[in-house]
Parts: C-alpha cells; structure tokens; sequence
C-alpha cells in the first residue's frame, strides 16, 4: 500500500492542514491476496457474507422480506444477486466510496450488530484478488422512492456512480456483477463457484443456490430428526467421511447453549501424534470460517476432528480464524467437559466401545487423566500399562500388588523386568508417555496403595545372597572380574537368583549414568575441562554386574584359574548383559564387546603345545 504523507513543518508551532492517504488499490489488493487470505477463494465468501448481512439488516425492519441469493456464471463474468436491505446513492458514496466503512454501522442497525458476518469495505475489496471490473447494482428497502443506483470500480482504484431508472431493479436488494481479472477465469467458473458456494455456504440460514443448485443444507446434519440412534450414527459417519476423508469410531455431540455453539466430534479410527496439529471446521453463523481451527480443543483432545456452528466466537482480520480470548477459552473448556462425559459415558455403559476407542486411542485419554483426577478413577479399569504381569490396568496391577514398584525408563524396565517378575516383585514400566505420571498419582485416587520407583538396591535386595564360605572360595574370581570393570565404572556381585537361565544382570539407576556419562566427558576433555568436569564428581552408586551364582555358566567361569581369560569371559558377560536390557552401547561398551568376542574365539582356538594341540 502506497501512502503520501504531509512534509514536516517548516518552523515549529506553525498551524498545518491536515492531510488524507493516498491509497493504492492495486497495492491493496496484492496485500489482500499474498498476506491477509490464504487463498483467493476467500472473494466467494466475501460475496456470499455481504448478501446474507444485506438480507438480515432487511429482516431486522421487516421479517417477512424475501431471503434469497442467487449466483449465476456467465463467461468469465459472476453475478451474485439477494434481496437484502440494498442501497441508496448516499449510501455508496459513504460506504462503498470509504475503505474499511462497515455498512453495518448504518443508523437503525446498531442493535443487530451481532447477527451480522463482516465488515463492508474491505470484503468486496477482496473481489479484486479475482477480478479486474466490480459493478453493483442497488435499491435501497428504506428508502422505496429512491432510484437503483450503480457503482462500478476498477482494480486501479477508479470508480463511477450513477443513478438508474426503476425498472432497471424494480425490487430493492443488491447485484454484484464480477469480470475475471487475467490468469483468474477458473475462479469464476461454474463448477468452481458451485463447489466454493456448498462448501462455504451450507450452513447459512437463507436460501441461496448457483444456477438451480441448492447449496444451503438445513437442517445441519447433527440437529435433523432420524428414526433411530442407529441411523443417526450412519449419517453422521456418512458425514464425516464427506468431510474430512475417514470413517469415525464413534461421534460426540457438541452442544454448548450458553456459548452458541453446536455441532459434532468425530473419533478418529487410527492413532495420531498428540504432537500433530488438529483442523477443525469452524461455522460462523453458518458461514464456514475456516477448516484449520487448532485451537478449539484442549491439546489432549487430539484424537477428535470437530465440525459446529457459533454465533459468540471472534474472528480474526481475515476472518479464517479464531482470535484467542476469554470466550474461546471459554468454549475450549466446555468442549472439552463434552468429549470428557462421552468417555465417563463409556465407561459406565459401553465398556465393548471404550475397549475399541482405547486400543486406538489410550495416550490422549491418559493425558487427560494425569490432570484430572475423575477421569483417572474412571479410567483405572481400562487403561492399559505394561508390567511384569503382562498389559494390566492400574486398577488389575494394584489388587495383585499392594507395593506397586515402577520404572522411570524402559531401558530401567528391560534390565529388571524378568528377575523382578521371578522374585515376585510387581513392576510397572513408566517409561512410555504419562505412564509414571499416572502410577504416581494412583494412590490419590486408590487410597492405600504404595507406590515405588524401582532402583538398582531394591532389586539386588531382592535376590538372595551366597553363602559366605562359597563366596569367600570366590575371592580371587571376584577379584579378577572387579579389576577388569572397574575402568568402566562396575561393580561385580555376585547373588543366586532365578531364572537359572540367565547368567548375569547388569544393574543401574540415572544418578549412577550421570556419573558415568560425566567420567566420559572428563577423560576425552582438555586439562582445563577435565578440571571443571572433576569438580562435579558425585558419589552416585556405581552400576554392577550382577552374577547369578545359580548359572552353570557362571559357576564353570569361576572355577577357571587363569585371571585373564576370567577377565575375558567377565567381559563377555558384561555385554551379554546389557545386550539384554536393550541398553544403548557407549563406544567403550562396544569396544569391549568386541575385544572379548576376539579374545574368547582366540582362546577356543588356541593350541597348546604342552599337551600337544589339545584346547586348552
């Protein structure tokens, strides 16, 4: 937009007459099209929001006025035609004359202010985005005497006004006539205008058609009467797959009086990101507003695709979105009650329809229980959590185990998970989202039960230890294995636990990983971060190699005499064991697991000239 401005003043204090903008429309309209609308179909809109305002300011004065519009397609030329309220010559000059004047100001309107769509000026400016030539034709209803009067502008901001005999529009309303701008046409064509027209204009409480298609779809299809809930549900999924493309597990009706607001929430059949953005499709007093609406549900509402109808919520500038303020918060909060009681619903009547939704769709609704305690209560029979029982509820898991142990991370889960289950001791896994969120509020809302975050000590205190004879037999074993993990911040125990299958566990918690991954950094650092990264040296707990004295294997491997080649299959257990857990390995780790793999296939090959090529 091109603006002229007044010069500054030559002497201070001097009187200056004041000074107008200059405004260049082909400016404005490349702004209008490249950064106020998305794209320029929104000009449909714009055309089909004057008409039904027209129609609405006429009803105000006289509510059995006709309520028609009609759009008719020509080549390359539109014309939009209703029977609204219409204008007199004054009334152009003063409104369709003056950028950004609202023809809903207009005296004896005021007090309908909020049964009106838009605002005048700047919404037939939006016309330009696809035509070159505007031409309107109309009659005023106030003032029946007064001539039809034609105002005709160009997109370089030149415009005509005439009066027009009577029988030019003998009945009062409005005639936009359109002609393409060039590279436009397909705008104006007549499939395109009729499909722009359904899809903005269904809603809209007045007849409007293209040509002799109806494109106003009354009544919406979540408030028509159906003989049975069963046909409803097929209508509406019928409805929903017209619209967004998929069949809905289940749809929740939107009804907020108070807000006026109504529509429908349609579950989606598969799971989705709760990262991912959610477009819903907003009507505002039955015009659609936009289809991207993100900001209508609660974030934890991300498995529901919404449609519905307002009258109280604020539009932005480009009309094609919602403003943020308190009455959409508000709106957000009672839908959110909404899909919140469909789910409480479930629960109490449908459990066969809660079980589908939740094998979809479980991460939402435990983002919504981990702030709201009802929904938890509800929840705890059905929502399902990984555990060394197998996939439990919450509710299950506690009437089995009075401790409820759990893990902050399914690396944590992975090295207990099998010996805890052997030892009767009941784990869940938080590692995944929400899960230890939730396990720790479960005593919130189940009063007596105990809940634990499971470490590396309760683990090993678990297990039973080794006679202290044997293990004293042990010592110079011990010993062996100790010195060769120590540079990698182990410990080695030794304990008898079941299953006898597995040889050795490797056990530790984050405190003692912060203190790992910080002796790392401290032995790759330069002298002046080795000093710093020492000075934050801990006395976390050292991680351990667990060595099950019940193990054939490990039985064998202490028996050997050979400190080396005890280091070695050390080593080998070492990373037996964190292969188990599903660890992920450090460098030194896969080093370690390489060298011993090496050094035990040397061994196992190795002849040994004393006993003339026997194995050792």
């Amino acid at each position: 937009m091109d603006s002229q401005i007044s010069q500054a003043p030559q002497a201070s204090g001097s009187p200056q007459s004041p000074h107008t903008f200059q405004v260049d429309l082909r400016g404005l309209v490349d702004l209008l099209s490249h950064h106020l609308y998305s794209s320029p179909k929104v000009y449909l809109r714009e055309l089909l929001q004057n008409a039904v305002d027209a129609i609405t300011a006429r009803r105000a004065e006289d509510p059995d006025a006709p309520a028609r519009v009609r759009l008719s397609v020509e080549a390359g030329a539109l014309r939009v035609e209703d029977t609204g309220v219409g204008l007199t010559e004054a009334d152009v000059h003063h409104l369709l004359a003056t950028i950004g004047r609202s023809s809903k100001r207009a005296e004896g309107l005021q007090e309908a202010r909020s049964d009106f769509l838009g605002q005048f000026g700047i919404g037939l400016l939006a016309c330009f985005v696809v035509a070159e030539r505007i031409r309107v034709v109309s009659r005023s209803s106030r003032t029946p005497d007064a001539p039809p009067v034609e105002w005709t502008a160009r997109d370089d901001g030149s415009y005509t006004v005439r009066t027009l005999p009577h029988e030019a529009r003998p009945e009062p309303g409005t005639t936009v006539h359109l002609v393409a701008r060039t590279g436009s046409a397909e705008w104006l064509a007549e499939a395109r205008v009729l499909s722009l027209a359904r899809d903005f204009g269904s809603l809209l409480p007045y007849d409007v058609r293209v040509g002799e298609e109806k494109v106003t779809e009354l009544p919406a299809p979540w408030d028509r009467a159906y003989p049975s809930p069963a046909a409803r549900r097929v209508a509406l999924a019928r409805h929903c797959h017209e619209l967004f493309g998929f069949l809905p597990l289940d749809s929740i009706d939107l009804d907020v009086p108070l807000a006026g607001v109504r529509g429908v929430a349609y579950v989606l059949p598969s799971a989705v990101s709760p990262a991912q953005r959610a477009g819903h499709r907003v009507h505002l007093k039955g015009m659609l507003l936009t289809e991207r609406a993100e900001q209508l549900l609660p974030d934890w509402a991300f498995f529901v695709r919404c449609v519905l109808d307002t009258d109280s919520l604020r539009p932005t500038a480009s009309r094609e979105s919602l403003y943020e303020d308190e009455t959409l918060a508000g709106v957000r909060e009672a839908l959110g009650e909404r899909v919140r009681g469909w789910l409480t619903g479930l629960a109490a009547g449908d459990p066969e329809r809660l079980a589908a939704f939740l094998s979809v769709h479980y991460l939402g609704v435990k983002a919504l229980a981990r702030h709201d305690r009802e929904m938890l209560r509800t929840m705890l029979p059905w929502l399902p959590f990984e555990t060394t029982d197998g996939r439990l509820s919450l509710e299950e898991f506690a009437q089995r185990h009075p401790m409820v142990h759990f893990t902050r991370t399914v690396e944590e889960y992975r090295q207990v998970a099998p010996i805890a289950s052997a030892q009767g001791i009941g784990v869940v896994n938080g590692g995944y989202t929400y899960d230890s969120e939730l396990v720790e509020a479960l005593p919130s809302v189940r009063p007596g039960t105990v809940v634990a975050e499971l470490d590396a000590d309760t683990v090993t205190a678990h297990l039973d230890a080794v006679d202290p004879a044997e293990e004293l037999a042990l010592a110079g074993f011990l010993a062996a294995a100790r010195a060769k993990l120590d540079p990698l911040g182990c410990d080695v125990v030794l304990r008898a636990f079941h299953p006898l299958s597995v040889p050795a566990l490797h056990l530790d918690d984050r405190e003692s990983r912060h203190e790992q991954a910080r002796a790392e950094a401290e032995s790759g650092a330069d002298d002046l971060w080795a000093g710093i990264l020492g000075s934050l040296r801990g006395s976390a707990p050292r991680a351990r190699l667990v060595l099950n004295h019940l193990n054939p294997l490990v039985r064998r491997i202490s028996s050997l005499g050979d400190p080396e080649l005890i280091g070695t299959a050390t080593e080998s257990l070492y990373g037996q064991a964190l292969l188990m857990a599903q660890r992920q390995l450090r460098p030194a780790d896969s080093a370690l697991l390489n060298r011993a793999f090496l050094g035990l296939l040397e061994w196992a090959t190795h002849d040994d000239e004393s006993t003339g090529g026997s194995h050792r």
